[in-house]
């Protein structure tokens, strides 16, 4: 993950080059920690997690369309300067899993809700998809996973300020991440 991309305050990511259709995609993001590695189970995955962020997948959407129907890889459409803006961790309680399924996720454009879900709504809980990823890849410590996005994707045009945060209806004493904002400055 590019590390410039991390946003605590409002920052700007220029409109990325050689695309029409910019699309935001919220999503919660997991820091992985110590314990992480390859081949690994759904308890260790579990146990690797270091914290949680919000943070938002942009995407080419043309190039990802035209990639799809040549069959080519989607790289272009989703690695490009800036494109993966997370807001700050915060690091995970040994109560997150019983918490987070209590957690919504939202995103708005211009104050206007464009996404929105509770994250118990996820295909795969966060261990599977850490457990998962892991076949594939030797995960490290510091790593970011983007868990995936609710309905709602849309276009993004400079100027647009997003937001992205969590909330709960639970009355504890648990930590929510900080927002991510940013704004989609002009094109590079």
């Amino acid at each position: 993950v590019d590390t410039t991309s991390t946003t605590t305050t409002t920052s700007t990511i220029p409109y990325p080059p050689m695309t029409t259709a910019l699309h935001h995609e919220a999503e919660l993001v997991v820091a992985l920690g110590q314990g992480a590695g390859l081949r690994m189970s759904t308890l260790q995955a579990k146990d690797c997690i270091y914290g949680y962020a919000v943070g938002c997948d942009l995407t080419r959407r043309d190039l990802q369309t035209e990639a799809k129907q040549l069959g080519r890889p989607w790289d272009t459409a989703k690695g490009f300067d800036g494109s993966a803006p997370c807001g700050p961790i915060i690091i995970a309680d040994c109560n997150d899993a019983l918490l987070l399924q209590h957690w919504s996720l939202r995103l708005t454009v211009n104050d206007e809700l464009r996404q929105e879900a509770t994250l118990n709504q996820m295909i795969w809980s966060i261990p599977e998809t850490i457990s998962h990823l892991s076949k594939y890849f030797c995960l490290k410590p510091g790593d970011l996973v983007y868990t995936g996005t609710p309905a709602g994707v849309a276009a993004l045009q400079p100027g647009d300020v997003v937001k992205i945060e969590c909330s709960t209806q639970q009355k504890d004493e648990f930590l929510l991440p900080p927002p991510c904002i940013f704004a989609i400055g002009p094109a590079e």
